[in-house]
């Protein structure tokens, strides 16, 4: 059992990730009115960019989702030339999904906008919090991964170009 002041914490921390998850839903919703792309759709790319070509059910699997919501999501990122299919060396009967110049420059383009917002957000910060604050970040992520199914660590683990920015 932990002790009273570390379950406290633990307490405030199971109260504010929910919080944490309300807000990004609402800078998504948001940013979704104002930007015509459609977000749930991009969020596709980074498996793919992270983990290379995949079939489209590999991705559904790995990030969870129905496959005829990934289904729509892919056609969507086909007819914006974000992704294109190509033919999986192993079965030629099957496709897998390539990310596009295109499709990198609109991932780009949406971790400049993430940047910059969290630039605006912790602009009064001093350096060495936000320093903290991003590493204590991060070891939790870690750390929630590695109680996640395997089949999710990849989805889940750190882009190895993200943690050099």
């Amino acid at each position: 059992m932990p002790e009273p002041d570390r379950l406290a914490e633990v307490r405030v921390l199971s109260e504010q990730l929910p919080r944490f998850m309300r807000l990004v839903h609402a800078l998504k919703t948001q940013q979704a009115g104002t930007d015509h792309r459609d977000r749930a759709a991009l969020v596709l790319l980074h498996p793919l960019v992270r983990l290379g070509p995949l079939r489209q059910g590999a991705l559904a699997e790995l990030v969870h989702a129905d496959p005829s919501t990934v289904s729509r999501h892919v056609a969507a990122l086909v007819d914006q030339g974000l992704v294109r299919r190509v033919a999986d060396e192993t079965d030629g009967r099957a496709s897998r999904l390539l990310v596009t110049d295109a499709g990198h420059a609109a991932l780009e383009s949406l971790r400049r906008e993430r940047e910059n917002h969290l630039d605006q957000v912790t602009a009064a910060w001093d350096a060495g919090d936000l320093a903290t604050l991003t590493t204590l970040f991060g070891r939790l992520l870690d750390d929630i991964t590695a109680t996640l199914p395997s089949s999710i660590d990849a989805a889940a683990a750190p882009d190895p170009a993200e943690e050099n920015r």
